[in-house]
């Protein structure tokens, strides 16, 4: 309604299918305005993610001093990514109502990032316009340029015991959780669970979500989990999913009813998306630079120990680069706005959406 109302043309602003391809399902897919510009140059494409984690649903945002807040406190803000999202909403707006020039422009706002980056993974990307210049707002201190990012494995294990009387005859039976624990108990002595270095090589992984069992009287025949491995290496990255899966196999034949029966692991990985690094000699990296140099900050760039829509952008071949937008303490009730970053942010999306770095 505000892109219409500030006069961009309504067949400009379409809807892709993402949705349909995420395992998520959803009612919509990304959102994406293709703008012509006003002056010639290269196509520069402005993102946010418009998705927020569950703790947000709820969340009344309210001004509190040099920040934004929740008015709930057992209630996330969303700043992540609503703040995002926003730097790229005002960017047009101010130049539609100030008749700014500017480059041609592709407005990208993507859904699911929270969920595992299904909204980039699955842009049509052919509604993009083939951008040279690609910027994402989705961080905190707007002076930064993050120009790399992790890859993540998602694990899914599934573990069958044998289901017995737990009173009647326990020693018949083999117990899912014992076997999960085994496996848990040789990942953390092996030095393969939580914070994960060997030699040169970093990474971390976790067990999330566990779930089983319907009544204390029988032997717990069946544990589902859900894990993650990460690294900025792919092949370490995927030496800890293998230690992972080594781990649950030791487990399963380790743990025996009393005639010298086994359970059972069924194993699988999802390479939820890759690392990258950019060169800080990238087109896009030099733009951000100089545009938080417009603005009166120092820029640096740095790297992410977690994931970002860019990485699937990069990974189409469309080098992205990530800002800051004032987004502090994410995914947690204590989430803020800090105000004047925020405001940062936004003039320095302006900088970029029209190009203008002098």
């Amino acid at each position: 309604k505000k892109l219409v109302t500030a006069g961009v043309p309504k067949k400009l602003i379409v809807h892709d299918s993402a949705n349909k391809k995420s395992p998520h399902g959803g009612e919509v897919g990304n959102l994406i305005v293709k703008l012509p510009g006003t002056v010639r140059g290269p196509r520069r494409m402005m993102m946010g993610h418009i998705d927020t984690v569950p703790l947000c649903v709820g969340a009344q945002p309210m001004r509190r001093g040099d920040i934004i807040a929740s008015k709930d406190p057992e209630t996330a803000l969303g700043g992540d990514d609503r703040a995002g999202a926003a730097v790229v909403l005002n960017t047009i707006l101010e130049i539609m109502e100030r008749k700014l020039p500017y480059p041609p422009l592709t407005l990208f706002w993507p859904v699911q990032e929270e969920v595992g980056l299904y909204g980039a993974r699955n842009v049509a990307i052919g509604k993009l316009g083939k951008p040279k210049l690609c910027f994402n707002w989705d961080g905190r201190d707007p002076a930064a340029a993050t120009i790399g990012a992790t890859g993540d494995y998602a694990i899914a294990i599934e573990v069958t015991g044998i289901a017995s009387h737990a009173g009647g005859r326990p020693e018949q039976g083999v117990n899912a959780l014992g076997i999960v624990s085994l496996a848990m108990s040789d990942l953390i002595e092996n030095g393969w669970h939580g914070l994960v270095v060997k030699g040169k090589n970093r990474g971390s992984s976790n067990i999330g979500v566990v779930s089983g069992g319907d009544a204390t009287n029988v032997v717990l025949p069946k544990v589902t989990l859900k894990a993650e491995a990460r690294s900025h290496n792919p092949k370490f990255r995927k030496r800890i999913v293998e230690e992972f899966r080594k781990a649950f196999v030791r487990a399963a034949k380790r743990l025996k009813n009393d005639t010298g029966k086994t359970g059972s692991v069924t194993f699988s990985a999802d390479l939820k998306y890759d690392s990258f690094e950019l060169s800080a000699d990238e087109l896009c990296v030099q733009q951000a630079l100089a545009a938080i140099d417009v603005v009166g900050l120092k820029g640096a760039t740095g790297i992410s120990n977690g994931g970002l829509d860019a990485n699937w952008m990069n990974a189409h071949g469309l080098p992205t680069v990530t800002m800051g937008c004032g987004q502090q303490e994410i995914h947690t009730v204590k989430e803020t706005l800090h105000i004047k970053s925020y405001l940062q942010a936004c003039e320095i999306g302006l900088v970029l959406g029209t190009g203008c770095l002098d």
